[in-house]
């Protein structure tokens, strides 16, 4: 297997996860009695680059089909982070009637309504047919296809060239990163901005997040390896941000090499210092995040067990792909787990893929009164407590297993 920017060939393991299914192909109670498809869970560190990444063992086309069943709007705290960021693009940059701004997978529409709603012309690019039909409701126009230098050159075609190109966790999710990158350069305006958000390296490992770990995201990136990938592209990084999104991200700002309208800010080369202090571009780094793995399932298996030993009720809130990440790694089932609980319509009344846990609605959590709920989604975990707070009524506790086993 070799580096999918540098070509290297991979030797050093990151980690390995096991088997598993692909995180969201939630099951319905026909599937149940028929074979699941398992693909490897293999992280590997390039040496030269330190691009982390899995291979591509799941094709992507098979992940991002008619019937994906994640939809970005189900978030409230998602929701006003997408808000505040238009606001802030807006103001920064100045977009109005006459810009036109492009989201690569934008899924149901939640961010590019903002930005419609202040008559600023978009485009949304979406590779999952279910979601773009429900962001053209929202008054999104929507593309149903996967990014890449050929849909940028069609696009290029008919005239439309972008003030601003934004895409929120979905470049660890593209196979094939320099035609995705190298698209973004055909499709972006000679003085346009490129924003990308990603869940950032740095914190995946200091903070035990193998969660984040699924086949729908081929890479884990740092700020050092990513300013690579978008230099041999011919685009250059002006800003970054450190964000809390997702347990701790970074959001990226890039224009054309060429584009001397733009400065550099500070903060560019202070985070790279920063990450290179921390070892990002040395092997050692990465070692040992197998084992801090293994005491995560070692204390959520053993945790489960003795309450289950005690007569008690689990049931878990949240059936995001970091949920099915962390149970199938640890070899929960439905015995240990009762149900799990998600807002989204789509995937209620069906089955988690491999522990097949059954998905139910909030009024099922209120009805069954567990002891224990286990917040999958950890990173929402502030917004989750505040909308299940009255577990407490009848005694239920929190639980989050990220970045460490604990009882709220």
């Amino acid at each position: 297997m070799q580096c999918r920017f540098c070509k290297t060939e991979l030797e050093n393991e990151f980690i390995d996860l096991i088997n598993s299914p692909a995180s969201n192909s939630f099951l319905s109670k026909e599937e149940l009695n028929q074979p699941e498809t398992y693909f490897p869970l293999k992280v590997y560190t390039c040496h030269k680059c330190f691009l982390v990444q899995v291979d591509e063992y799941k094709k992507s086309d098979a992940i991002f089909d008619s019937n994906y069943v994640y939809f970005s709007s189900y978030s409230t705290s998602w929701l006003a982070h997408a808000k505040r960021y238009t606001e802030m693009m807006t103001e920064r940059f100045g977009y109005n009637e006459d810009s036109l701004v492009v989201e690569i997978a934008s899924n149901d529409g939640y961010l590019l309504q903002y930005f419609h709603q202040k008559n600023i012309p978009v485009l949304g690019i979406e590779p999952t047919a279910n979601t773009a039909a429900a962001a053209k409701e929202k008054g999104v126009e929507s593309i149903v296809d996967f990014f890449s230098v050929a849909l940028a050159r069609e696009l290029e075609k008919d005239g439309k060239k972008a003030d601003l190109i934004l895409g929120n966790n979905v470049l660890a999710h593209v196979p094939d990163i320099l035609d995705f990158v190298g698209g973004i350069k055909i499709a972006l305006k000679s003085d346009g901005v490129v924003t990308m958000e990603f869940p950032h390296l740095v914190q995946l490992i200091d903070n035990n997040q193998f969660d984040t770990i699924y086949h729908e995201h081929f890479s884990y990136l740092s700020f050092y390896t990513v300013k690579q990938i978008f230099e041999s592209q011919g685009l250059q990084m002006f800003d970054v941000e450190e964000i809390p999104t997702h347990g701790g991200s970074l959001r990226i700002y890039a224009k054309h090499a060429g584009d001397t309208t733009k400065g550099i800010s500070p903060n560019v080369a202070a985070l790279l210092d920063k990450e290179i202090k921390r070892g990002i571009n040395d092997l050692t780094y990465y070692s040992n995040f197998q084992q801090k793995a293994f005491n995560i399932k070692l204390d959520t298996v053993n945790f489960l067990i003795a309450q289950k030993k005690a007569k008690k009720k689990v049931a878990a809130y949240g059936a995001a792909a970091k949920g099915n990440t962390l149970l199938n790694y640890c070899g929960v089932k439905s015995d240990l787990i009762d149900f799990v609980v998600d807002a989204n319509p789509h995937k209620q009344n069906k089955f988690m893929p491999a522990s097949h846990i059954p998905v139910m609605n909030e009024q099922y959590l209120k009805d069954a009164k567990p002891d224990f709920v286990i917040i999958l989604p950890w990173n929402l975990k502030d917004e989750i407590v505040e909308q299940l707070a009255y577990i407490k009524e009848w005694g239920g506790q929190f639980v989050i297993a990220i970045p460490a086993l604990k009882i709220l």
